[in-house]
C-alpha cells in the first residue's frame, strides 16, 4: 500500500509518500480502506517529534470502507469513520490507503456525504461535543465562551452548542474574523488580547462556562471569566504546551469554579469515554442538511501532503481540510 511516513521529526517536508506492506487485522481491529482523513494539529506536533517517539505512519481519523474485520460485526463493503485509537501515535495511521484500527474506535456511518465531507467531522466535532456536553454539561440557555473559535476545532463548538441554544460568545485574536464566527451561530465575538475576563465585566456578561482551546497560556484568565460556580474546561492547546507557572489552586481557582481537562487521544474509545455515548449519526444528518457546518475548507491529494502541513501550520486555513486518498 501507499503510506505518508516521517522520514525523520521535522517541518512538513520530512512527510513521504512511499510503499509499505498491507497491514493484517488482528483480533478486535477493523482494517479500512481508507479515502479521506482529515488533518489535525495533532499530526504537526507528532511529525515535529513534539510528542516523542511516534509511530512512522501518522494521522489521527479517517473516513473510508471496511476491508475486513474478523469479528465479522462490519461487512466489508461498510461506509465507516475512525478516530484515534492510538493512530499515528502507538500505531501507524491513516495518512495510508489502508489502516488497522480498534474496533472501538471505528464508527459506521450512513450519509451522502462525499469522502472529503465525512473526513471533516469525526475528531473535531467528537471532541467538542465531549468537552461541551461531556465535561461541561452546557444546557439550553446557557451562555458558553469558545476560546480559540476560529480553528477546526472551535468552529465545530460554536456550530454545536449554537444548535443547542445556548447563547455562544466566540473568541478570535483577529477582529476580520468576527462575520465567520456570527455565520456559525455566535452571538456576540471578542478579540482575544489574553484578557478576556475584563471585556465579560465591561459588558456586564455572565458567562456559564468556558471551552478553552488555547490552553494553558490563557489558563487564569479563563477561569476568572466565568461566574461564581461555572465551569471550565481545557480542551486544546494553541497557545503553546508550555505548563502554567507558578499556578496555585489556592490563588488561582476561584471559589467554586469547575476546572476540567479532556484530552480525546489519550480516551476517546475507551470504555469510560466510548464513541457510541457520541452522537455522530445525529451530527452527520446535520451536517448533511447544513444546520452544523463542518467544510472542508480545503482538499488536497495524497501527494500533497508537505503542502498540506504547510497550510495547516501557516494558521491561515480557517477551517478543517481534508486530503482524499483516491
Amino acid at each position: 500500500m501507499k503510506a505518508i511516513v516521517i522520514s525523520g521529526y521535522g517541518g512538513p517536508e520530512v512527510l513521504t509518500v512511499t510503499e509499505l506492506p498491507d497491514p493484517v487485522p488482528a483480533a478486535g481491529e477493523v482494517l479500512i480502506r481508507v479515502k479521506a482523513f482529515g488533518l489535525n494539529h495533532a499530526e504537526a506536533y507528532m511529525r515535529a517529534g513534539a510528542w516523542g517517539e511516534v509511530a512512522a505512519v501518522t494521522g489521527i481519523e479517517c473516513a473510508g470502507v471496511v476491508e475486513s474485520d474478523p469479528a465479522g460485526a462490519l461487512p466489508p463493503g461498510t461506509t465507516v469513520v475512525a478516530i484515534l485509537g492510538g493512530m499515528g501515535r502507538t500505531r501507524n495511521g491513516s495518512y495510508a490507503e489502508l489502516v488497522t484500527v480498534p474496533a472501538t474506535n471505528v464508527v459506521p456511518v450512513r450519509s451522502s456525504l462525499g469522502w472529503a465531507e465525512l473526513a471533516a467531522v469525526p475528531e473535531v466535532y467528537a471532541t467538542a461535543w465531549s468537552g461541551l456536553f461531556g465535561n461541561l454539561d452546557l444546557r439550553t440557555g446557557e451562555t458558553v465562551l469558545v476560546r480559540g473559535a476560529t480553528s477546526a476545532l472551535g468552529q465545530a463548538a460554536v456550530s454545536l452548542a449554537a444548535d443547542h441554544g445556548a447563547r455562544v460568545l466566540a473568541t478570535t485574536r483577529t477582529p476580520a474574523h468576527a462575520p465567520l464566527l456570527k455565520e456559525l451561530g455566535a452571538d456576540d465575538v471578542l478579540v482575544d488580547d489574553g484578557l478576556l475576563a475584563p471585556q465579560v465585566r465591561a459588558r456586564d456578561i455572565t458567562v456559564d462556562a468556558v471551552l478553552d482551546i488555547v490552553g494553558n497560556s490563557v489558563l487564569r484568565d479563563s477561569l476568572a471569566t466565568v461566574r461564581p460556580r461555572g465551569r471550565v474546561c481545557q480542551i486544546g492547546f494553541l497557545g503553546g504546551f508550555d505548563p502554567v507557572p507558578d499556578f496555585d489552586p489556592l490563588a488561582d481557582l476561584p471559589t467554586g469554579v469547575q476546572l476540567s481537562f479532556f484530552a480525546s487521544a489519550f480516551v476517546l474509545g475507551s470504555p469510560a469515554f466510548p464513541l457510541t455515548g457520541i452522537p455522530l449519526d445525529q451530527i452527520y444528518a446535520k451536517v448533511e442538511a447544513g444546520t452544523l457546518r463542518s467544510g472542508p475548507v480545503r482538499v488536497f491529494r495524497f501527494d500533497e501532503i508537505v503542502e498540506a502541513h504547510r497550510v495547516m501550520e501557516s494558521g491561515q486555513a480557517l477551517g478543517k481540510m481534508t486530503v482524499t486518498v483516491d
